[in-house]
């Protein structure tokens, strides 16, 4: 079987955890409510359920190739890329100034996780695409944004992230590749990139290079880092494309997953110098990168959710289709479908829950950011670019690392078969490792959550979030429902666990470091887990107020958020216990006994 968008669930999000109606009452998005959103996603499915979903497989077997320094990308990506672009699919998010539709992320991040779920490996193109239009509207001059932003926009052009060299991984202190100043206000510039997701390929006429690089005498370690355009193709002043820039790739790597997706080894300079033009001003290119950064670790999240509901739906086939084995109550004398088993059912709706809460809490997410960059009002601005900015760590973390437990269950589900890679469910597992790794792996993201979003302010703006759950939690103890009640007595005593745990991260982030961050880990997996199962709380509370409009979609909704709270939401005792109680147990052990 190949992928069915989830649509149905999509919406449900948008609508009721996202609140798209209150997201259109703001100027920048009154055209953008939800029966856009409703179209708008109708169109995405056709477009990945039936153009790229079907080369995700034989991609994997036959990945992107490099010969002569040129790269070939698996066979129907150029011709889909083609389609993605002529759909305007690039430019969803973006400003119309610019070419694009500017609607929220709210939809935006749904269109996203349907490309994923699709293709993953195709996707990452369009995805740093994005991360470089970011930093270009950010701190891009008028002469850089009109030379590349409306061809990024459109995908007539790509763009690239460059910050990793061979010595520089997570560490850009180390970061060699140089700058050197030219009278005519280029620079040029000469190093080694590694891991440059498609730094080479053939799907679009120019690549659009964002490299970080020291300018000749800049300070040492971070603060001495600028950030530059290097074009492919030098682009002449009537637009057109001229000579071939000093960048060229010397190899791509050969990975476990996301096999067809060209990670390029880039070379700059070796032939004179490759000219490249500032963003901004010197030394200030690690804040721009960040800004590409934080689009690109909610991106990845979302391909978190995209992964696992993609095995998940591929489990769920199976466990229909494959006979083995009589149910264990009796309701069928002879071998049944293993999707009678207790056990798989538990699997796939440990796979389903993770899914649909992750889901949900990126739709809170991206509704945050949608009205700090746009509503009217500063103060409201300010509450959800904070809410949004916690959030950030929990969308790319935890559901990242759900991807892996959810892509694992399903090559589980499939028992032997999952381990022969022609029944598909492996390719999953695989591509989903690179998730919890690229952009910044769980435990940068969970020092993020430390040291940025909690210890900084005390904890103060954690438990603000505690509080609104606890707002949640009475409305849930006003119904008189037999799911409300579970939802929140699991709910309340991972809030009070929460609590707990900020409170021990505060009290130690300073004066015993090795501590609380020996708990970082588990911090953000406790945080995101209370804040998928909050959304879930929330989900299971809008269904059964909806119950009339779709009986079996909405009891779906209430069960699949009850198994939610007892099966993993109920853990988050024991994590609390590990943070609080647990440090020594990581820090003791004398380094030679390893």
């Amino acid at each position: 079987m190949t992928y069915k968008a989830p649509l149905k669930d999509m919406l449900f999000a948008i609508k009721h955890i996202a609140n798209i109606d209150e997201i259109a009452k703001i100027d920048a998005f009154a055209d953008a409510g939800f029966d856009t959103a409703q179209a708008v996603l109708g169109e995405c499915a056709k477009f990945n359920e039936g153009v790229l979903a079907p080369l995700n497989w034989s991609a994997d077997v036959a990945p992107s190739s490099l010969k002569n320094g040129v790269v070939t990308t698996s066979a129907g990506f150029k011709e889909a890329f083609k389609s993605y672009t002529e759909g305007g699919w690039q430019g969803l998010q973006h400003p119309p100034e610019s070419g694009g539709q500017g609607l929220p992320k709210t939809i935006g991040a749904a269109c996203g996780e349907m490309l994923n779920s699709a293709n993953m490996s195709f996707a990452l193109c369009p995805l740093l695409t994005d991360g470089a239009i970011e930093a270009l509207l950010t701190a891009g001059s008028d002469a850089l944004k009109a030379t590349y932003l409306e061809k990024l926009v459109s995908g007539e052009w790509t763009g690239t992230m460059n910050l990793t060299e061979p010595q520089a991984g997570s560490d850009l202190a180390l970061v060699r590749t140089r700058a050197e100043p030219q009278p005519d206000g280029t620079y040029k510039v000469f190093g080694t990139k590694i891991y440059i997701t498609y730094g080479e390929h053939d799907m679009a006429d120019n690549i659009v290079h964002l490299v970080l690089a020291r300018v000749s005498g800049a300070p040492e370690g971070v603060k001495g880092i600028s950030l530059f355009v290097v074009p492919k193709f030098m682009v002449n002043a009537d637009g057109s494309l001229g000579a071939r820039n000093d960048v060229h790739c010397v190899s791509i790597e050969h990975k476990m997953g996301i096999k067809a997706s060209p990670t390029a080894v880039l070379q700059y300079g070796d032939h004179g110098g490759a000219v490249g033009y500032l963003v901004g001003e010197e030394n200030r290119g690690l804040e721009y990168m960040f800004i590409m950064m934080n689009a690109a670790r909610y991106a990845v999240g979302v391909q978190g959710i995209a992964i696992a509901e993609r095995a998940y739906q591929k489990a769920v086939q199976y466990a229909k289709d494959r006979v083995q084995s009589r149910p264990v109550d009796g309701s069928m004398s002879k071998s049944a479908p293993i999707i009678h088993h207790p056990d798989v059912k538990r699997m796939l709706m440990t796979m389903r829950a993770y899914t649909e809460g992750c889901r949900a809490m990126a739709s809170a997410a991206a509704a945050a950011f949608d009205a700090a960059h746009h509503h009217a009002d500063a103060s409201v601005r300010k509450a959800n670019q904070a809410f949004y900015e916690f959030m950030v760590p929990l969308v790319k973390g935890y559901s990242t690392e759900m991807s892996l437990e959810v892509t694992s269950l399903g090559v589980q589900v499939h028992g032997g078969m999952g381990f022969i890679e022609e029944t598909g469910a492996a390719q999953y597992y695989r591509d989903a490792k690179i998730l919890t790794i690229y952009e910044g792996t769980t435990a940068i993201q969970a020092n993020d959550l430390v040291g940025r979003k909690t210890a900084r302010d005390g904890g103060q703006f954690a438990k603000q979030i505690a509080a609104q759950i606890e707002a949640t939690e009475a409305a849930l103890a006003k119904r008189d429902d037999v799911n409300c009640r579970a939802m929140l007595k699991r709910l309340s005593a991972a809030r009070l666990a929460f609590i707990d745990v900020v409170d021990y991260i505060a009290a130690n982030t300073k004066s015993n470091p090795n501590a609380a961050f020996a708990g970082s880990v588990p911090y953000l997996m406790l945080a995101g887990n209370l804040v998928a199962g909050w959304q879930l709380a929330r989900s299971m509370m809008a269904a059964l107020d909806h119950m009339a409009e779709d009986s079996s979609f909405m009891q779906a909704k209430v069960t699949t958020a009850r198994f939610y709270a007892d099966h993993i939401l109920s853990k988050a005792q024991g994590v609390r216990d590990s943070i609080v109680e647990g440090a020594e147990g990581v820090t003791e052990m004398a380094l030679e006994a390893f």
